[in-house]
C-alpha cells in the first residue's frame, strides 16, 4: 500500500516520508479499513514532534479519517466488509494511522457511517468531535445552560457549539477575525465575541448576565483571566489543549465561586466516556446536526504540506484524499 510514514520525530519536511509498505492484516477483534479520507489535527503534528514515545520502527501519521472495511480479523462480524466508517484513534498507541491507502483498528474504532454523511465530515469526527462531546457533557447535561466555547471556529469549538445547541444550552463563543465569526455563526453560537476586544468580558456578561456555566476552553494560560471573569457561580472550566504559557489562577477568586477547572485528556478518558461520545456523535451524524468546516485538500503525497498547514492554523479542516 502506499502510505506516509516517519521514523524519528522533527519538522514535517525533514521526516515524513511517502512510499510503498506492506498492507497490514487484522488481527483478533480488529478491520482493515480502505481509507479515502485521513483528517490532520493538531495531535497529529504534535505527536509527529514527540510529544508521546515512538515504541515502533516507523509510524504512519493521523489519528482521524473515513473509508470502507475490506476485511475483517476473527472474533468480528463478516457482515461488517463493505460497511463505510469513520476511524478514531487510529494512531493511538498503534503504528498505522490513517495517512496511507489502508489502516487496521479495533473494530470498535471503525464506526459506522450513517446515510447522508459524506467521508469529509466523517474524517472530521473523530478527536475534535469526541473532545467537544466529553468537554460539554463531563459535568453532565447542558439543557438551559450557558456555555462558552473558546475558539469557536476551531474543529473542537465548532462541534461543541452544535453539540451544546443540540444538548439544548445557549451558546456563547471566542474568536479573533470576522471570518471565524462568520464560520462560528453558522454553526448556531447564539452570541459571538472578538476576544481580543478590550471589552470581551463585558460583552460576555451582557449576553449572560449572571455569567456561564460551562466554559470549553483551548487556551486557558491566555484566556484565564477572562474565563475567571465570567464564569458563574459554581461554573466549570474544562480545557483540553496546552499552549505556550500556563495559566495563572487566581485561588480564592475561584475558591469563593466554589468553580471546577478540569484538565482533559482524550486518550485516557475512559472507555465509559468514549464509547458515550461515539454513541452521541452518531446519533447526530444521523439526525444532520453536525457539518462540515471548510475544507483544505491535500493528495497523500502532499502530506508535509498539510502537516504544515494544520500546524499554521489555517481556517477550516485539513483534509488529504488517500
Amino acid at each position: 500500500m502506499r502510505a506516509a510514514f516517519y521514523r524519528s520525530f522533527g519538522d514535517a519536511a525533514e521526516v515524513l516520508e511517502v512510499g510503498e509498505l506492506d498492507k497490514p492484516d487484522p488481527a483478533d477483534g480488529e478491520v482493515l479499513v480502505r481509507i479515502v479520507v485521513s483528517a490532520v489535527n493538531p495531535t497529529d503534528w504534535k505527536a509527529r514532534r514527540g510529544s508521546r514515545p515512538m515504541t515502533f520502527p516507523f509510524v504512519i501519521p493521523n489519528q482521524d479519517g473515513s473509508g470502507v472495511i475490506e476485511a475483517v480479523g476473527p472474533g468480528v462480524d463478516e457482515a461488517r466488509v463493505g460497511q463505510n466508517v469513520w476511524v478514531y484513534f487510529a494512531a493511538s498507541g498503534r503504528q498505522y494511522g490513517t495517512a496511507a491507502e489502508y489502516t487496521v483498528v479495533p473494530s470498535d474504532r471503525a464506526v459506522p457511517l450513517p446515510d447522508g454523511a459524506s467521508m469529509d465530515l466523517g474524517a472530521s469526527m473523530g478527536v475534535p468531535a469526541l473532545t467537544a462531546h466529553r468537554a460539554l457533557f463531563w459535568d453532565g447535561p447542558v439543557d438551559g445552560q450557558t456555555i462558552l466555547v473558546s475558539g469557536g471556529a476551531g474543529a473542537v469549538g465548532h462541534y461543541a457549539i452544535e453539540l451544546a445547541k443540540d444538548g439544548g444550552a445557549r451558546v456563547i463563543t471566542t474568536v479573533s477575525t470576522a471570518e471565524k465569526a462568520t464560520l462560528a455563526a453558522a454553526a448556531g453560537a447564539d452570541v459571538v465575541v472578538n476576544y481580543r476586544d478590550s471589552n470581551a468580558a463585558d460583552q460576555i456578561l451582557d449576553a449572560a448576565p449572571g455569567g456561564v456555566n460551562r466554559i470549553v476552553e483551548v487556551a486557558l494560560g491566555e484566556n484565564m483571566e477572562l474565563d475567571s471573569a465570567v464564569l458563574a457561580p459554581h461554573g466549570t472550566i474544562v480545557t483540553y489543549a496546552k499552549t505556550a504559557h500556563d495559566p495563572e489562577v487566581n485561588v480564592i477568586k475561584h475558591m469563593m465561586g466554589n468553580h471546577t477547572l478540569r484538565f482533559m485528556m482524550l486518550y485516557d478518558a475512559g472507555t465509559e466516556a468514549i464509547a458515550a461520545g461515539v454513541a452521541a456523535i452518531t446519533d447526530c451524524l444521523e439526525r444532520r446536526v453536525l457539518t462540515e468546516l471548510p475544507a483544505h485538500r491535500f493528495e497523500l503525497s502532499r502530506i508535509v504540506a498539510a502537516h504544515e498547514a494544520c500546524e499554521a492554523r489555517v481556517v477550516g479542516k485539513v483534509l488529504i484524499d488517500t
